[in-house]
């Protein structure tokens, strides 16, 4: 049974799945965080992100992959548990712009099939209905206004210490929507048979209630 989730940057797709995997026994694949962690490479390596050639060329030295450590997902690039270094802001730039480069969409596209093939999952991210998981048993759409995504990651980078300006996030959000919408190859768009959840005026435990519900009922529907 696999579950794909998508939607835009901030919509708490990362924390329900997380949730809902939990409680359904499922493992969570976050395939956001495998854009992160190229990112981070080229980052690293003073690579821009937005270009193509360029980060086509180091993905011959670099190794991304997952690890679960007590049902927890764990990012490893190249060896080095990059869990942490992958959720700054400028990671999540730099995987907007890697994401619209083919030759990393097709290095890191077997790792997510292959996962989803061998047991049951949920695996969020932009293109899981569309394009990753196109017969996922269920599919779902999870959104939020901008200006609420904003404040929940103002929020959540604030816990962790991490200053940060709510006008910039905000500007940045709406810059990788239009990046994640616009870009050539597998643009951010709900899949024709997901259901559209719109988290705004939903609590966390709500978001993870109605995705709980949805699984069952699909899991139900396939018998």
């Amino acid at each position: 049974m696999n579950i794909a989730i998508d939607g835009p940057a901030g919509a708490g797709k990362s924390s329900a799945a997380k949730l809902a995997a939990k409680k359904l026994g499922y493992i969570y694949v976050d395939t956001g965080a495998l854009y992160r962690a190229v990112g981070v490479a080229a980052l690293r390596r003073h690579i821009p992100t937005d270009s193509a050639k360029d980060v086509a060329a180091i993905l011959p030295e670099i190794k991304v992959e997952l690890a679960f450590v007590a049902g927890e997902q764990r990012v490893l690039l190249n060896g080095e548990d990059v869990s942490d270094e992958i959720r700054l802001p400028e990671a999540s730039m730099a995987a907007s712009n890697v994401s619209a480069i083919p030759a990393v969409r097709a290095f890191l596209f077997d790792l997510q099939r292959n996962i989803a093939k061998k047991t049951d999952c949920i695996m969020d991210g932009r293109d899981i209905g569309t394009v990753v998981l196109p017969d996922a048993e269920c599919k779902i759409f999870l959104t939020a206004s901008p200006e609420i995504r904003a404040r929940r990651r103002f929020l959540e980078l604030e816990q962790k210490g991490t200053p940060v300006d709510y006008e910039t996030l905000l500007s940045e959000i709406r810059q990788r929507d239009f990046n994640d919408s616009n870009r050539a190859i597998a643009p951010l768009k709900p899949a024709p048979d997901a259901v559209i959840l719109d988290s705004s005026d939903l609590t966390l435990d709500e978001v993870v209630e109605r995705i709980t519900a949805l699984a069952k009922e699909c899991a139900e529907a396939e018998h």
